[in-house]
């Protein structure tokens, strides 16, 4: 019954998925102890490699650090263009300033002319200078000499070159 009185009741619902007063086949029973075997021993595995990934990710101690401390370079190239993190915070705190903002573009540009494929190169190079190196555009960089935008475009006409833009992005960084 309802109560628990009955025969079904009384087993606490292992049984549950059965009629009561009827055993669940054999195969059943079985593929509930092969489970029960096999994530057992998912868990050791698992442990084990978390173990191994916690000995991994743990940090070398402080007088350890100190060593490497000293070794790393802290300039511009290091910090704000080699180390992911340095790099996202750098780019946050351009985009706060127009004229910084500008130069991060541009770069941005120039690295998608480097990797346009043969066909789109001279376009894209094209859309480049248009966009950063005509007097009046919007994110026009007075920055880059008007010598260097006019070997720049000479370049591009004659053999367009992944390292057209180098001088270019040379004076953006030291800006």
């Amino acid at each position: 019954g309802a109560g628990g009185g009955g025969e079904g009741g009384s087993r606490g619902g292992l049984h549950s998925g059965c009629p009561e007063g009827k055993e669940p086949p054999t195969m059943e029973i079985e593929n509930i102890v092969a489970n029960t075997v096999l994530l057992k021993a998912r868990e050791g595995k698992r442990s084990g490699r978390s173990k191994k990934w916690r000995e991994m990710l743990k940090l070398p101690p402080v007088s350890h650090c100190e060593g490497i401390r000293c070794s790393i370079e802290r300039d511009y190239n290091q910090l704000c263009d080699k180390q992911p993190i340095g790099r996202l915070l750098f780019r946050q705190f351009c985009d706060s300033r127009p004229d910084l903002k500008r130069c991060i573009e541009f770069l941005d540009a120039v690295a998608e002319y480097e990797v346009s494929s043969d066909e789109k190169r001279i376009d894209c190079g094209l859309k480049v200078l248009e966009t950063y190196f005509t007097n009046g555009s919007a994110a026009h960089l007075p920055e880059i000499p008007q010598e260097t935008v006019n070997e720049c475009k000479a370049r591009l006409e004659k053999n367009p070159s992944k390292d057209l833009f180098k001088d270019c992005t040379r004076i953006v960084h030291e800006y």
